[in-house]
């Protein structure tokens, strides 16, 4: 199914002439210099043909005859290489000799008898070649181990690119190849699995480079490298027959899907998983580009006001029920959406998860995951990825950011198929969450968020943790035992701040949230003792404030059952954690809005955002 989705998808690029998409047999390779030579062989020029518009020049991505897989081995590309291979030259490879001899043994071989002048150039040139050649004013240090191309004369086409040498390459892919450089004889009589008709079978699949954590030089998603891995006395590619042609495609296209550039906007970095997607359309190409622009827009939304503002009135309005075609007219509903998350495995690639279905019900899926994540106030003005989601999740060092080495990648991964699947968050998400809060005492609005989701979805796949919804803003008619005393201890932290103003050095918040949150019954008669102290001194300064604090105290602990709970579980110190978000920041509006009351500490803003 995955393959040949990628292969529908290649087809598909090839017929709009995608660049950056090669036909059979070729691939996108980084090139920084070309070799001009005269018909027989003598170099005329070497020309940098990187490109020089940006501050540092960068390698062309050209079209060339597709690299050899190496690993250990010595095997030579086809009518381009690096200058070990070309030239004999490195400054890092050891067996340049070897390398270059490879290099010219094999051209020596595929290029016998062949009547193009051009080709007979190249033959000419290596004939003539030596290492101690290369030497100013021609060749230069920096060109050491960068790719060359080869041209002849005045033409401006390389010499890969000319006629003779495609219908040579094209040969040496078929049943005629020379030698094992240009690859292993194909199984005979085998069905390729992707396709199901009788074709020459890859005994090795080409790299797929671009997978975070993978390998420089490339990974593979098939492959056999172990006698454990196979079966029935077959090796390598024959345990899992795919055509050379499939496999060409495949991996291309997962190449092109895996690419690095600022217009990439089929791929993002979700934890160790490198998630690409791509759409397909019944009707025009153009249906599926918009397809794709918009689900890139929905997992990666733009720092874009009003773009923001737009993809929320979508999401709110799936979440209704109203039909994708008419919140975005300019869509196709029916577009089928490919989803794949690729994971590095040693010089493997694992799938993560693989997720298939139409453009609206993907739609739907994300906007009940924004649906379930709602909470008020919004502790965001851009709709936040999976990765600054899960950022919360990780330790709050004091004075540094959170990094993302420190979050769980089987978390994250599990929360992305959530996401993508509509399935349950996974509760070690929840677990997380509260146990980071209740270790460095930083209740972000995004720890809340995570709280308030796991629980809202939980409940509405049917799994009843309580006979009540958890609250999206403030509720004060709730009667979740975790919610109403999350909300007392925002009130009795109020009070203690108003009593004490800018002389607090740490609030009950820094030293009894883990605890109260955890065994209310051990903590909660402490801090109403407690309270009692900064209320007293409230009534001499503000006697009114006084007042209307002691109230809303008094109907707090009256919807309390008659006794604090010995103890919460996990679920419950999730609600604790929403209560004391939404009446926390109810008492930071309320603030605001007094012109006389004491200003924001940097704690208090540190907790409630």
């Amino acid at each position: 199914m995955i393959l040949q989705a990628l292969i529908r998808y290649y087809q598909r690029m090839v017929e709009r002439e995608a660049k950056g998409i090669a036909g059979y047999g070729y691939s996108p390779e980084k090139i920084s210099y070309e070799i001009v030579l005269a018909p027989d062989g003598t170099v005329l020029a070497v020309n940098d043909i990187r490109d020089t518009t940006g501050k540092k020049a960068q390698p062309r991505v050209l079209d060339v005859p597709q690299p050899e897989k190496r690993t250990v081995g010595i095997k030579s590309n086809f009518l381009w290489d690096k200058t070990s291979y070309v030239l004999g030259v490195s400054a890092t490879s050891k067996r340049t000799d070897k390398e270059h001899e490879a290099f010219k043994a094999f051209h020596e071989e595929a290029l016998a008898g062949t009547q193009d002048e051009g080709l007979q150039a190249l033959l000419a040139f290596l004939r003539r070649w030596s290492p101690d050649q290369f030497q100013a004013p021609l060749f230069f240090e920096e060109m050491q181990d960068a790719n060359l191309v080869f041209r002849l004369g005045d033409e401006r086409r390389h010499l890969h690119e000319r006629e003779a040498a495609r219908a040579l390459r094209a040969r040496l892919l078929g049943n005629d190849g020379v030698g094992e450089s240009v690859g292993p004889t194909p199984t005979a009589g085998a069905f390729c699995l992707v396709s199901g008709e009788p074709a020459p079978i890859a005994r090795l699949h080409p790299a797929i480079k671009g997978v975070n954590g993978a390998q420089s030089s490339g990974a593979s998603l098939v492959s056999f490298n172990l006698d454990a891995f196979t079966s029935y006395g077959k090796s390598q590619g024959d345990n899992a027959p795919i055509s050379e042609q499939a496999a060409f495609a495949y991996t291309s296209v997962l190449n092109y899907l895996l690419r690095r550039s600022p217009d990439n906007r089929q791929r993002l970095q979700v934890g160790d998983t490198s998630v690409v997607f791509w759409a397909e359309a019944a009707g025009s190409e153009a249906d599926a580009q918009a397809a794709e622009s918009f689900l890139a827009s929905l997992l990666v939304p733009a720092d874009d006001d009003s773009e923001a503002e737009r993809l929320r009135t979508v999401l709110d309005g799936l979440s209704k029920g109203r039909p994708l075609a008419e919140l975005a007219p300019g869509l196709a509903p029916g577009t089928r959406i490919y989803v794949l998350g690729l994971a590095p495995n040693a010089s493997r690639l694992s799938v993560r998860y693989w997720q298939a279905d139409t453009l609206e019900v993907f739609a739907k899926r994300l906007a009940e995951h924004a649906q379930d994540l709602r909470i008020e106030p919004l502790p965001w003005r851009i709709e936040p990825t999976v990765y600054r989601l899960l950022l919360a999740t990780v330790p709050n060092r004091e004075g540094a950011m959170p990094k993302a080495d420190d979050a769980f990648d089987n978390l994250i991964g599990e929360t992305m198929r959530a996401i993508l699947s509509g399935g349950l968050y996974p509760r070690s998400l929840l677990a997380n969450t509260v146990m980071r809060i209740r270790s460095d005492g930083n209740l972000s609005g995004m720890r809340a968020v995570i709280c308030k989701g796991v629980l809202t979805r939980e409940r509405r796949r049917g799994i009843h943790t309580s006979d009540e919804e958890i609250p999206v803003s403030l509720d004060k008619q709730s009667t979740l035992p975790g919610y109403q005393l999350g909300r007392l201890f925002a009130v009795l932290e109020y009070v203690q701040r108003c009593a004490l103003g800018g002389q607090v050095n740490a609030t009950i918040r820094d030293r009894y949230y883990g605890a109260a949150s955890a065994t209310p019954a051990a903590i909660f008669p402490v801090l109403l003792r407690n309270t009692q102290n900064h209320l007293g001194k409230l009534r001499k300064e503000r006697p009114g404030q006084a007042v209307t604090l002691e109230r809303e105290i008094r109907d707090i602990v009256e919807g309390l059952p008659d006794r604090f709970p010995r103890s919460l579980k996990i679920e419950g110190q999730g609600s604790f954690a929403i209560g004391y978000y939404h009446q926390s920041h109810t008492h930071f509006t309320k603030r605001d809005a007094a012109g006389d009351a004491p200003e924001h500490t940097e704690t208090e803003i540190e907790g409630a955002l």
